[in-house]
């Protein structure tokens, strides 16, 4: 079914939860229409279509999607494509981590992180952002990390990523910045996510911190890319700690960061859970 709708589209990757699933609930109120992609068919459909009638959207296009595989960015943009489909403001939100040290990692899985934080974010933008120039207009929102600003030993490979995601994002703001069209990163700290248990670090200090709540992060996120904002750090501690970063030398950040992603040991996580 073509998309004949005047109104704008939202495109929103990692949708299906965390912070994916609470930026198209700010998207879906605001009257955007989405496009939804993640793994998860089933979740993607009971949201999708909820929101859809909740706040009557035109449309809501569901994309099943495993954006650790080389093609799935271009497979994206064809069914949107054929769809008839115009994407307004593009989310780069899926993002993944593995814990553990560089040697000891399986190596198959922190380049799968490199493919779903990196690759695709770029591709994306690479086959999305063409069009936005055409119109002179369009927002692109892409999620960062308070480690996109320090190194993040047990997490290297994802910490890595997150630093090219700000830079990237940063100096593609700038190459725009005579257009309508914004880049926007949004960096949290920990969130109340599936993020840690998908990346075996559940048991991580930082884990079983303060976590940020995904509908807070969210918002800050929302509320920084419609004001075309370049860079935002929701979260009072995690501004700190951004800051902190600029002047505490890297060598004492990494020492730092090591200590949160060790792991406690498992007696002592579910004594806090009793």
């Amino acid at each position: 079914m073509k998309a004949t709708s005047k109104k704008k589209t939202a495109l929103i990757t990692g949708a299906s939860n965390g912070f994916g699933m609470e930026l198209a609930k700010l998207f879906a109120k605001d009257g955007y229409n989405l496009v939804l992609v993640a793994r998860s068919t089933d979740r993607l459909k009971k949201l999708g279509y909820s929101l859809q009638d909740e706040h009557q959207l035109e449309h809501v296009c569901i994309v099943t999607s495993d954006l650790t595989r080389p093609e799935s960015a271009q497979e994206i943009y064809e069914e949107v494509k054929s769809s008839g489909i115009e994407i307004d403001v593009l989310v780069n939100n899926a993002g993944v981590g593995v814990h553990g040290t560089f040697l000891d990692n399986e190596f198959q899985r922190e380049l799968d992180v490199i493919q779903l934080n990196v690759v695709s974010l770029v591709t994306l933008t690479k086959l999305f952002l063409p069009e936005m120039k055409l119109r002179n207009e369009g927002k692109i929102l892409n999620l960062g990390s308070i480690v996109s600003l320090m190194p993040a030993p047990l997490m290297a490979i994802y910490g890595a990523t997150k630093a090219f995601v700000l830079s990237f994002s940063e100096a593609l703001a700038n190459e725009l910045k005579d257009t309508n069209i914004t880049v926007t990163t949004l960096c949290p700290g920990a969130g109340n996510t599936d993020f840690f248990h998908k990346a075996d670090a559940e048991y991580t200090k930082a884990a079983n911190g303060p976590l940020s709540e995904p509908k807070d992060v969210a918002r800050a996120g929302y509320e920084a890319m419609m004001k075309g904002e370049v860079k935002v750090v929701p979260g009072f501690m995690n501004k700190i700690q951004a800051a902190a970063s600029n002047v505490i030398p890297d060598t004492a950040l990494s020492s730092i960061m090591h200590m949160q992603m060790e792991e406690e040991t498992k007696d002592a996580y579910y004594d806090k859970e009793a």
